[in-house]
């Protein structure tokens, strides 16, 4: 009774004797969910520091948000009004001293409506009470009414329409078709149920453990280099003391906490990029296929192959390592850590390119931050490790070879992996910008070149500036000459053409790093292994209607590496391809195409966690429609769909590299696709 009373007094003071108040403005629409149900959507625009109350508020606190609708014979109320998560704040109200929850900025309300007559009109009205900080309004009278007919849908005749460039919840008619309301997933089951879930957390693991491992191979590459591996004696002779020939317990620890540092210093690294990933979970695709980043990486990479070549050095700030050459006199744990970074900020030379190339192809793959994480791991356990073995075991010093030309050779190695990889990236631009510049066959040749240039190389027929003069060929050289120009040979096998599907044949082993086949400037196509594909949502919801056939929604990528291996290895196999030739209607969504969108669907959009975004290319347009409706957002992501595109014949799956549970997955769509 007191919050009552307090609640009375604090409406009249504010309403009865101030200006009058009118902090928040209506908007009405409405969405088709099917030919005889919508939704009926209110909009709620809230003043600056104003806040609209919600429809579920305890007793004794402020006046809900309430709706009412005159009843009639011409259409039925399915359950209650629902309104959305965004922008709503629960939190403790010191003016009514309790936990309430409120809108800020806008807030939208649906009411889901059956049609039982060709044409009528659904009246009813909304009260309210918006508070700020100093004053509260309650405003009671707030009529509407909606219009119906078969012809036109539902139109707003006692209000004010609603924007659809300001409501995500509509935006999703205008670009889809559908409202997420209007997906449902079959009730029946098939025999052959493929378990995505576990797929995907086992493809997790596997894919953060191979990144573990690339990221350690990277690690072992980067202490082979000139920068590093002179380094490893010089830093276990200091923490022993002894020079290799006493273990003292104090500089062993020592030396330990200086390989656990190493490995810090680079898991440091990654941090910023989960907190990308925490405000945006899209951010991390859109750097990996921004087209000018894309530009910036090859540039670099190409920068960093020569410098490995030998013809300049790479070297950070000299004030950087002067920094942290006077935290080493501090000593103690504080004093190792610095000489831990130290070595990272000298070496750099050596180990940024490696880095970079970890960093870009981490921001390539599906795990984002957390790829990067595994990967920045990897790379400094293989630094780190070394030093707190050889401090432990002192003795396997000598063990190690001398420093010496072959660090060079090393090197320059790496200076042509650089180089090739360079080429990916510009693919990547000129895929989601469809420049055709990059095709495969250039792709290739261009690959060639580079390795048929290595292989002169390790032959002793190419020489860069700071080479040794080679004297003879030893075996672990000519053996090596002869794996690298067994590659040349492989990479050329890529213009053989399979005539099958009329495309060059796919290379195992670059599955996501060259362009796809169908990329082509002889035997070009649009969709994998020339298959019948559609790229638009609705034009492929139209022909599978026409045709009835099931829909596989292929949300995919230019740029994604696991789509490739898909298309290439698995969808041609012989047990596979009928399902895409015979049974599915296939409507392949690209994320990452920035072809611009028409002004008519640039719409502003909110996201899944909460937020707006500005849809502005076909990729924000798909990946946008993947998490809305899916709630996720990897690539490749297969869906099965009926004919209509509205329900959901059995689980999603992710990659999925097995032919076998490949097809049981398509099995299972098409059985279900029967009892519907």
């Amino acid at each position: 009774m007191k919050k009552l009373i307090t609640l009375l007094f604090f409406i009249i003071s504010f309403t009865g004797f101030s200006q009058i108040l009118n902090p928040v403005k209506w908007e009405f629409g409405s969405e088709k969910i099917s030919d005889t149900e919508y939704n009926l959507v209110f909009v709620a625009k809230i003043d600056a520091y104003w806040a609209l109350y919600s429809q579920f508020v305890e007793e004794g606190g402020p006046l809900p948000t309430i709706f009412s609708f005159e009843s009639g014979p011409n259409f039925d109320l399915i359950e209650n009004v629902t309104e959305s998560e965004s922008n709503k704040v629960t939190q403790h109200d010191p003016v009514f001293d309790m936990v309430v929850s409120k809108y800020y900025d806008k807030a939208i309300f649906k009411q889901r409506i059956s049609v039982k007559s060709p044409e009528f009109n659904v009246d009813g009205n909304i009260d309210f009470m918006t508070c700020d900080d100093t004053k509260c309004t309650y405003l009671p009278d707030n009529p509407f009414t909606f219009s119906y007919t078969t012809e036109t849908g539902f139109e707003i005749i006692g209000g004010t329409p609603m924007s659809d460039s300001e409501i995500s919840d509509n935006a999703d008619q205008i670009l889809y078709g559908m409202s997420v309301e209007s997906i449902s997933t079959a009730v029946a089951k098939c025999s052959t149920q493929l378990t995505s879930l576990s797929q995907d957390i086992k493809a997790s693991n596997n894919s953060l453990w191979k990144i573990f491992g690339l990221g350690f191979l990277g690690g072992l590459l980067a202490l082979l280099t000139p920068c590093v591996f002179p380094m490893i004696p010089l830093t276990v002779s200091f923490f022993t003391k002894k020079g290799g020939t006493t273990n003292d317990k104090n500089g062993v620890s020592k030396a330990i906490l200086y390989g656990f540092f190493i490995v810090l210093v680079y898991l440091a690294l990654s941090i910023p990029f989960h907190l990308l990933d925490s405000v945006n979970p899209d951010i991390l695709n859109e750097i990996s296929t921004n087209v000018w980043l894309n530009i910036i990486f090859f540039v670099i990479f190409i920068f960093f192959a020569f410098s490995f070549f030998g013809y300049y050095e790479l070297t950070l700030p000299s004030s950087w390592t002067n920094s942290t050459s006077r935290g080493e006199g501090i000593g103690g744990i504080l004093g190792v850590f610095f000489m831990a970074l130290t070595l990272s900020i000298v070496s750099f030379s050596c180990t940024g390119p490696i880095l970079g190339s970890l960093l870009a192809g981490s921001l390539s793959a599906d795990g984002g931050a957390w790829q990067l994480t595994a990967g920045m791991a990897g790379f400094g356990v293989a630094l780190g490790l070394p030093f707190a073995l050889f401090a432990m075991f002192p003795n396997m010093l000598k063990a190690l070879p001398k420093s010496g030309g072959w660090l060079n050779t090393t090197k320059v190695i790496l200076g042509f992996l650089e180089l090739a990889l360079a080429f990916k990236f510009l693919s990547n631009a000129d895929l989601v910008k469809h420049w055709g510049l990059l095709k495969i066959e250039v792709f290739l040749g261009i690959w060639i070149l580079v390795f048929a240039g290595l292989t002169l190389y390790i032959f002793g027929k190419l020489k860069f500036p700071h080479d040794s003069p080679l004297k003879k060929l030893s075996f672990f050289r000519l053996s090596s000459g002869v794996l690298v120009f067994a590659f040349v040979v492989y990479l050329g096998s890529g213009f053989r053409v399979n005539k099958e599907t009329q495309t060059f044949t796919p290379l195992t082993l670059l599955s996501g790093l060259a362009p796809p086949v169908g990329y082509s400037f002889l035997y070009p196509n649009d969709c994998p292994n020339n298959f019948e594909c559609f790229k638009d949502l609705k034009e492929g919801v139209a022909y599978a209607q026409k045709v009835n056939k099931p829909i596989l929604l292929d949300f995919t990528g230019y740029a994604c590496v696991n789509c490739r291996k898909m298309e290439e290895h698995i969808w041609p196999k012989a047990s596979i391809k009928s399902y895409f030739e015979n049974d599915y209607v296939l409507i392949s969504l690209y994320v990452d195409d920035k072809k611009e969108l028409p002004e008519d669907q640039k719409l502003t959009v909110e996201r899944l966690g909460g937020g707006v975004r500005v849809l502005e290319n076909y990729g924000h347009k798909w990946a946008h429609f993947q998490t809305q409706f899916f709630q996720s957002n990897s690539q490749p992501y297969y869906v099965l769909l009926d004919s209509e595109g509205k329900v959901i014949l059995n689980q999603p799956v992710g990659y999925t590299p097995d032919e076998v549970d490949y097809k049981a997955f398509l099995d299972c769509g098409l059985e279900v696709f029967e009892t519907l």
